[in-house]
């Protein structure tokens, strides 16, 4: 089965990336200016053939922790802000909501260690093996 599938990968659109690379050149920004952004979307590009290729199912996935090193005052703000940020995400209340809406992208926040206990909710994946991690600066 995997095999089959490896079998209809075919190799990127080498025409469908250039193009997509003309337009990238021509919007009114400066060349490179959006960075990865840019470079994954003339990669996709070529992956799909399309110089404008439509995602019909496009997720965007926070993965949130903490980290001990917070005790040694290196962090902008306290741990605390990590899980009201998460209830924020998960109430669709942040900038990252806005653009999710706007493109038609389906948010999913996955609980990677926050250093506290976060109530259920459909769109929070919990795969927090502790609460935050050491300070390891000690």
């Amino acid at each position: 089965m995997l095999s089959n599938a490896i079998g209809t990968i075919k190799p990127p659109d080498k025409e469908a990336a250039a193009k997509a690379q003309a337009r990238q050149d021509q919007l009114t920004k400066p060349r490179g200016s959006l960075g990865r952004l840019e470079e994954l979307s003339v990669k996709v590009a070529g992956i799909t053939g399309k110089e404008l290729p439509r995602i019909e199912r496009k997720a965007i996935v926070i993965m949130a922790g903490d980290h001990g090193v917070v005790a040694e005052g290196v962090s902008a703000y306290p741990q605390e802000v990590t899980a009201q940020m998460v209830y924020n995400f998960l109430r669709g209340g942040a900038a990252i909501n806005v653009l999710a809406r706007h493109i038609g992208a389906r948010m999913v926040v996955v609980d990677m260690g926050i250093a506290a206990e976060l109530e259920p909710h459909p769109s929070l994946v919990s795969r927090k093996i502790a609460f935050g991690t050491h300070n390891m600066a000690k």
